[in-house]
């Protein structure tokens, strides 16, 4: 398949860095109902698929949905969803796990199913008279904390932490495949047996449809007993990917990311991974910087982010940053993190921070009073808001994001407008001790009652009140020239719906999929009349759901998941919120919410500098080896400029061109080139490259310049950097070049071409023309021009070379199609030499050079 016609087509190739092909008698599809660029910055995924093709046993391999272009070609030619890693489709894998990270996701798992041959409902795929064995279906994630309503699509669901219990279900289930009588029913019976597994098969009966006689939609009796939430005890000695696979598309969050902690002490009343990620446990200083080194020499990232729900919490931040900066500071690696409490912001800690460059800042106040904040439990006054503006603009930041929830439980119109009040606080703070810019973004989102936490019982605002509070907030803020960015309230409502709602949403969400819902988390292809239609087929009123408010002895959907945290503590912070009083950090004070915390795990000592070794040491070689040249003594020279010739070919001519300077640069940093980076505040490696390559191009070769440190050999750095960069990626040869030398982009102005194609016959007639003219944004151009040679080397292959004409490029999206009379992505081209005039044609790497890697 030509996957140039296709939105990001790396999303679909395959073959990074890392990946592991694997065969084994346990296959898992480590399935992510969303894209790739959004399913690979889950940490979790990568944790799964370090433990599972650990296993000798076992093989894991990944699979997302594919965008609706490649999803429409799929139905048409009967292509089903497959894996990345051997393209095997969905439904011949063992096991296939879906991560639930967000409610909008539950139709483009039954999407995926769908696309991968596999039957939606557990019942249809363990019915005895099924002609094909069907993969276990499994879900884990933070959604699952409510199970119910993906409850009829799931064999069995993980709740909890992951990295025991996966063990656990690969080892029961190798045992079943190879030694069990092989009937589902033995294995879904063997996984309900494990702690942190709740399987609906046996846990409950199915539900019946809402509108069929006598249906009630809901379970019609519950399983015995509660599901208690699986829990690891250490994050030191969970396994940890510090081989994660790199991928060539950007991804949301494109970096190593390594999880300080797990868990949250301060009790937003909000929040439900506050809850049911309880109790904190911190991963070591030493264990945080180890993952550090080896992840970064393994990747090549440019930036490392230290992740948790709260990690100013964190007891060794400041000195594990400074730890870092000391040592990968010379290699301009940047620091961040995520949203800080407030009260965690301090002056040496943004120095740290800034050490390399100056990230965004996100403050998070939630709510404009300081009333609505004792509500929330958000512990946060004025005078903290006014202290932490002060430092940030002291210490030189100038973008800045405010995020704030409307909707909370008691807001009255006077919170709302306490907000801009807030907004405008930071230009009038800004002008005090800045005379720089300050940019200032704004994010609004409707509060949800999520299950297991305080506000539970509460209902939320109706879809129209949440609209009119953003509308009003907007309008407010616009005037005074900010960007607001809201959540769409609609897309509120069903997270909210599958956040609280039972066993018969399940027939909204299939309802929904059939009317054509999926990636319904995309703002563009969101459609909410869909979602009408499927709530007036079903019966099913999501509001109806959404704004119900519960009593305190009422029985909840979700109450068969027992997360830890005890139903009467739920409820006394419920109080305790009506009444604004605020419960300080479990860490200070025990609570007693029903879990049992160890202290040692909570908070750690502090840094003991010594127990890991440093980077290594510099080589303090002065000589330039050339190869077979004699050595260059480089004594007096501060810096080198070479030009590097490569190739990309295979499925990388789909990389573009972002994606592969990406690519290659991150290889250099895994190959330890010694690179000299621009000055200021955001520094970065001086690489410059030639001509891109449209996407789906190949290139025989191709060129970048850049400017390294001495010392450096040559012969041993190009064999270090090709052994770092992915298979379609060669390094033909480096050349030392004079500072002086001409840049390539002002070089390259002759382009050679090997054109494939099924009927390449027009291009006589283009030949023949004298003028063929195009409007461009200014002028007119004639392509004739720009073709100056083409010859027929066999049937159905051309060679051609094109040539820009003075100031006006060659485009060949534009030009080809007017040569052969065929779309261009019709044509496998591939760009086999660049030219520059000096007296004569020549490569980049003929003249103007002083030393090459050549023999």
């Amino acid at each position: 398949m030509n996957l140039s016609s296709f939105l990001k087509p790396s999303r679909y190739i395959n073959s990074e860095i890392n990946s592991i092909h694997k065969k084994a008698a346990v296959r898992v599809a480590l399935a992510f109902p969303d894209v790739y660029e959004v399913g690979m910055s889950h940490l979790g995924l990568k944790i799964l698929y370090k433990i599972i093709n650990d296993i000798p046993y076992a093989s894991a391999e990944r699979v997302f949905s594919p965008w609706l272009d490649l999803e429409a070609e799929m139905k048409t030619k009967g292509i089903p969803l497959s894996s990345l890693e051997s393209n095997r489709p969905l439904r011949d894998f063992d096991i296939v796990g879906f991560s639930l990270q967000y409610e909008l996701l539950y139709t483009t798992v039954l999407n995926m199913l769908f696309l991968g041959g596999i039957p939606l409902r557990t019942e249809e795929r363990n019915n005895v008279l099924n002609t094909h064995c069907y993969p276990l279906v499994i879900a884990g994630g933070p959604c699952t904390v409510n199970p119910a309503p993906m409850s009829p699509f799931i064999d069995a669901f993980l709740i909890g932490d992951g990295e025991e219990a996966i063990r656990d279900i690969l080892d029961s289930f190798y045992q079943w495949k190879t030694g069990g009588d092989g009937k589902r029913e033995s294995l879904l019976l063997v996984l309900s047996e494990i702690e942190g597994m709740y399987v609906p098969h046996v846990h409950c009966n199915p539900p019946t449809p809402p509108l069929e006689k006598g249906g009630k939609g809901g379970l019609e009796k519950r399983g015995q007993g509660r599901i208690r939430r699986r829990l690891i005890k250490s994050l030191d000695d969970a396994p940890y990917p510090v081989n994660p696979i790199i991928p060539y598309t950007p991804l949301i969050h494109d970096r190593v990311n390594i999880e300080v902690s797990r868990g949250c002490s301060r009790g937003c009343r909000f929040c439900q991974a506050g809850i049911t990620y309880r109790p904190v446990r911190e991963r070591s200083p030493e264990k945080v910087l180890a993952i550090a080194e080896n992840s970064l020499k393994n990747t090549g990232y440019e930036e490392v982010s230290l992740t948790s729900l709260s990690a100013g919490d964190y007891s060794c931040l400041l000195q594990v940053i400074k730890e870092l900066n000391k040592r990968f500071s010379k290699n301009k690696i940047a620091l961040s993190l995520p949203s800080l409490r407030v009260a965690s912001i301090n002056h040496d800690l943004l120095k740290e921070i800034r050490a390399v460059r100056k990230t965004g800042f996100t403050i998070a106040p939630e709510a404009g009073s300081e009333r609505l904040r004792r509500v929330i439990n958000k512990d946060f006054s004025e005078d903290d808001y006014e202290r932490i503006l002060k430092t940030l603009f002291n210490e030189g930041w100038h973008n800045i994001k405010l995020y704030f929830m409307i909707g909370l439980p008691t807001e009255t119109e006077e919170d709302i407008e306490r907000i801009p009040e807030m907004v405008i606080k930071v230009l009038k703070t800004a002008k005090q001790y800045t005379d720089r810019f300050v940019n200032i973004n704004i994010g609004i989102s409707p509060f949800i009652p999520k299950p297991h936490t305080p506000f539970q019982w509460h209902g939320q605002n109706p879809t129209a009140r949440l609209k009119s509070k953003i509308d009003y907030l907007k309008d407010v803020l616009a005037k005074r020239g900010f960007k607001v960015k809201s959540h769409d309230v609609k897309m509120s409502l069903l997270e909210a719906a599958f956040s609280r709602g039972d066993e018969a949403l399940s027939f909204l969400i299939e309802k929904a999929w059939s009317l054509g819902c999926r990636l319904d988390g995309w703002s563009d292809v969101f459609e909410f009349e869909k979602w009408e239609k499927a709530m007036n087929l079903t019966g099913i009123n999501a509001a109806d759901i959404v704004e119900k408010t519960y009593e305190s002895s009422d029985t909840l959907p979700w109450e068969n998941i027992d997360v830890g945290v005890t139903k009467e503590f739920l409820w006394k912070e419920h109080q305790k919120a009506l009444s604004g009083d605020i419960t300080p950090d479990c860490r200070k004070t025990c609570h007693l919410c029903g879990l049992e915390c160890k202290e040692d795990a909570m908070k750690l000592r502090s840094l003991e500098i010594g127990k890991i070794g440093s980077t290594k040491g510099e080589n303090t070689s002065e000589l330039l080896n050339l190869g077979t040249s004699q050595p260059l003594n480089i004594r007096h020279f501060k810096s080198l400029k070479i030009r590097v010739e490569f190739s990309k070919t295979g499925r990388l001519k789909y990389l573009s061109h972002l994606e592969l300077m990406t690519t290659l640069l991150r290889a250099l940093r895994r190959a330890e080139f010694p690179l000299e980076y621009s000055k200021g505040f955001h520094p970065h490696p001086e690489v410059s490259f030639g001509p891109p390559l449209g996407v789906g191009i190949g290139g025989l070769s191709e060129y970048f310049d850049m400017k390294i440190i001495p010392p450096f050999d040559i012969v041993i750095n190009m064999r270090k950097l090709n052994s770092a960069l992915p298979e379609g990626i060669y390094i033909k040869d480096i050349v030392v070049i004079a500072e002086n030398t001409k840049s390539l982009s002002n070089f390259i102005t002759r382009y050679e071409y090997e054109i494939k194609g099924r009927n390449l016959s027009h291009i006589h007639k283009f030949l023949s023309e004298e003028e063929i003219m195009v409007s461009r944004e200014k002028h007119k151009v004639n392509l004739r021009d720009m073709v100056e040679e083409a010859k027929m080397i066999r049937e159905n292959m051309i060679n051609v070379i094109v040539a820009d004409q003075g100031d006006i490029k060659v485009r060949l999206n534009e030009l080809l199609p007017k040569v052969f009379n065929v779309p261009i992505e019709e044509l496998d081209i591939t760009r086999v030499a660049l030219y520059g005039r000096d007296n004569e044609w020549v490569t980049p790497t003929e003249r103007s050079l002083q030393w090459t890697a050549k023999s």
